[in-house]
């Protein structure tokens, strides 16, 4: 008697399949994320008049606003970068998180223009979900 095949083949071959689609959609989200912080950062260099309103209060009393902005660009550049590298995902993507959440909750009275942010946010939340990996 032999087992029969259904649908996609050998459950070998449906697992690879989820495997490579995992692979792309981790490609996807990391690509998409990463220009997010990469127009950021291009943005805030060339127009930092455009960005500098963002900051919240306590932090301008802290530091210059225009040295934080070059400071906070230059991190999402190299958390842009990160996502791209593909090495250890799982934690640029909770570093994002965090990132994209202190931008919302800071500036939640800008909800007209930092909506968007929350679509970006659940993004990298989902990566961080897709790229964890258990400790079994």
């Amino acid at each position: 008697m032999t087992k029969k095949k259904t649908g996609l083949g050998s459950k070998k071959q449906e697992n690879q399949l989820v495997k490579d689609r995992g692979v792309l959609v981790s490609f996807f989200l990391r690509s998409g994320l990463a220009i997010v912080f990469f127009y950021a950062a291009t943005a805030a260099l060339l127009s930092p008049d455009s960005w500098v309103g963002f900051i919240p209060q306590f932090v301008r009393n802290i530091i210059d606003p225009y040295l934080f902005l070059k400071i906070h660009f230059a991190f999402e550049a190299i958390l842009g970068l990160w996502l791209l590298s593909n090495k250890k995902i799982f934690y640029a993507a909770v570093i994002a998180v965090l990132d994209l959440l202190s931008i919302i909750i800071f500036n939640i009275g800008a909800l007209d223009i930092v909506f968007r942010d929350i679509t970006i946010l659940f993004a990298a939340i989902a990566l961080a979900i897709l790229s964890y990996k258990k400790s079994d």
